[in-house]
């Protein structure tokens, strides 16, 4: 389990109970994630509640949250609580396979930082491994629940290594999830990229590219490009 707490700017992610804390991944996707316009938002795994709290930072969006993990649930609720967009986020102790929306609700927006790992050994901590094993939540569950949960015109936005992210491409496309946008990052100039931001539609259009590298100069000193990304979240910019 992770200890203490995350403080950013308008809201504080409390995560000593949670099987993962905050991660640079999940703030890169809050952030890149284009969902300022959708009504509704749903975060498939929580957590912690960041990439949900994110979300109602940037957005004026009725907000769904699903956990299944149970201390990740209860720490996401002391999170979403003690949160300034309280009153329009609502969190839900199931996972998105058995997750049964009101009658007729849609999302214009889906965001999750989901299980990658598919062929590695399972972490003795069961909530860990939960959280980051595809033993929990496949590849395929996962675009199945999308296309089951997703508004016709909305969007699905997630972040993956680079390998499971090329391997989600083809699940997703056989579910008629499309890629429209990819953002592939970098630690540094010299290194590989290592995970893909990815956005996927219902409409198969041309899928627009780029490239995010965090550090340019040095141990620390990060690019213009990350820092004017996450700068309304991260205290030290």
């Amino acid at each position: 389990m992770s200890s203490g707490y995350f403080r950013f700017k308008q809201f504080t992610v409390r995560q000593e109970l949670a099987a993962f804390g905050v991660t640079t991944d999940s703030v890169l996707l809050g952030a890149w994630a284009r969902i300022e316009s959708a009504g509704t938002i749903l975060d498939i795994g929580t957590g912690t509640g960041l990439l949900a709290l994110m979300a109602a930072q940037r957005s004026d969006a009725r907000i769904v949250a699903v956990e299944p993990d149970c201390n990740s649930f209860i720490q996401a609720g002391i999170n979403f609580a003690a949160s300034p967009w309280h009153e329009r986020m609502t969190l839900i102790h199931t996972s998105v396979q058995d997750f049964r929306p009101e009658a007729g609700l849609v999302f214009d927006a889906i965001i999750t930082y989901p299980p990658y790992f598919v062929d590695s050994l399972l972490n003795p901590d069961q909530g860990r491994a939960r959280a980051r094993h595809t033993v929990s939540l496949s590849h395929v569950d996962l675009a199945g629940s999308v296309v089951r949960l997703l508004a016709p015109a909305g969007s699905l936005h997630l972040v993956l290594p680079v390998n499971e992210a090329q391997m989600f491409l083809e699940f997703a496309a056989a579910q008629g999830l499309h890629c429209t946008r990819r953002l592939l990052v970098r630690s540094t100039p010299a290194t590989p990229p290592a995970r893909a931001l990815m956005t996927f539609g219902r409409e198969a259009i041309p899928c627009t590219e780029e490239e995010l590298v965090i550090e340019k100069g040095g141990r620390h000193i990060y690019s213009d490009e990350y820092v004017s990304l996450t700068k309304d979240f991260y205290l030290k910019f």
